[in-house]
């Protein structure tokens, strides 16, 4: 149970706390130009929305679609109190948030934001994690198919020092961070994706397939297949409607593009405008997990993502709209037989170890969920695994996401299911 002191806390922040939404037009965003090339703030900071023709032979077919265009490196981190051992985490309310609030890292800040770049007040704590902004081995990787190349620091700040906790923080500990997990939309994505990347190994770990057997796998692979973009004008997308109003998939799949008007009480200003991407349904993220010689492993896949220059490993089974999955031309009818037999069988439901609703991040995204699941199954019954998926063992992913190599998706659900882990 969590403790009534976080309840009171959290249901006072969502009474002080104010949002309210008004969708506009595109061409009608306060401070921001659409010219159908693309869509860019007036100052030139902050993010972009541009087009992209996308060519494969990963998938099916090639294919157009908007994206999100930030170069700038943001900052996602944590301050740790190894007295206490508890974790700064503040109630922070996105435009996109189902809920209005959730719990964000001590700092959640693009560089435009804790640069003033908006005229508004100072990111709290940002003093602390500045002298951290240009160190590479911090930086993960965002959305493959919504943000272009786009990545975060992610940093852990342990202090023995008394650290004052402003209005709208509170200290955690990993138990009371633990239960949180499964609660529905309460840990935002980039409080996760911090914890992914402080996860410790295991001293025991017996992988099923070794590193040489692994890079090799990947090697070939990465040399058969290529995922190469050029970026276009929005109003030359195919299979796109871009209008003055929104920019939508012509067959309505995909997600969309759209404009809001924003006001709000607790954030570094308290009104703007900006547009904001719209999902179509319930994305899903799976992992299968197995007991392989006494080490937990994960059933992974390779995958490549226009938005990313590098394949990356990925969890089990991952879509944008798991209503459609099925209907899906790129997935393949393995795939599909894995998620059905795995994740939605009435008889292997006592399998699933770990099944909860959570939150794209909600500043860029407009109220895009993702299911996520862990089937836990002996192995032996996984009879065919097809040629892009390979058992790893849980040291073998922590250290991929060390060398930047697993997707967010799968980063976010394996923190979830190993949170005792992390430092």
């Amino acid at each position: 149970m969590i403790s009534q002191k976080i309840l009171n806390w959290l249901n006072n922040k969502r009474k002080e706390h104010l949002l309210h939404i008004k969708f506009t037009k595109l061409n009608k965003i306060n401070k921001w130009k659409f010219n159908k090339v693309e869509i860019f703030h007036s100052s030139n900071n902050f993010f972009k929305i541009v087009g992209i023709k996308v060519f494969s032979n990963f998938y099916k077919n090639n294919w157009d679609q908007p994206i999100i265009l930030q170069n700038e490196v943001g900052i996602l981190g944590i301050i740790k109190d190894i007295k206490k051992k508890k974790y700064l985490l503040q109630a922070k309310v996105e435009p996109g948030n189902i809920n209005k609030l959730q719990l964000a890292p001590t700092v959640q800040a693009t560089k435009s934001n804790y640069s003033s770049v908006h005229g508004g007040s100072k990111v709290s704590y940002i003093k602390h994690f500045l002298k951290f902004i240009s160190i590479e081995k911090y930086r993960q990787s965002e959305q493959g198919f919504r943000y272009l190349n786009k990545f975060n620091n992610n940093i852990l700040i342990k202090t023995k020092k008394n650290i004052k906790q402003e209005k709208d923080f509170f200290w955690f500990s990993k138990n009371e961070i633990k239960k949180l997990i499964y609660k529905k939309n309460i840990i935002n994505m980039d409080t996760l994706s911090v914890f992914s990347s402080i996860l410790k190994k295991n001293k025991k770990d017996k992988p099923f397939n070794n590193k040489t057997f692994f890079y090799n796998w990947l090697k070939t692979l990465d040399k058969k297949f290529y995922i190469k973009i050029k970026k276009v004008k929005l109003n030359t997308l195919k299979d796109w409607i871009v209008s003055s109003n929104k920019i939508v998939h012509k067959n309505k799949k995909h997600f969309s593009v759209i404009g809001i008007n924003v006001e709000t009480n607790k954030r570094e200003v308290n009104s703007w405008s900006q547009p904001i991407i719209k999902g179509k349904n319930m994305a899903f993220a799976g992992f299968i997990q197995s007991n392989i010689n006494d080490t937990d492993h994960y059933l992974c896949r390779y995958i490549l993502k226009p938005g990313l220059k590098k394949s990356v490993i990925g969890c089990t089974i991952n879509t944008s709209d798991i209503s459609e999955y099925n209907k899906n031309n790129n997935t393949n009818n393995i795939d599909k037989k894995l998620y059905k037999d795995f994740f939605i069988h009435k008889k292997n439901m006592t399998n699933i170890i770990f099944d909860n609703i959570l939150s794209d991040e909600g500043g860029r995204f407009y109220q895009c969920q993702v299911r996520c699941m862990i089937s836990f199954v002996n192995f032996k019954k996984i009879k065919t695994i097809p040629n892009n998926y390979i058992w790893l063992s849980y040291n073998q992913i922590v250290e991929m996401i060390r060398d930047k190599r697993v997707d967010i998706e799968s980063r976010l659900l394996f923190a979830c299911n190993n949170i005792d882990q992390i430092q």
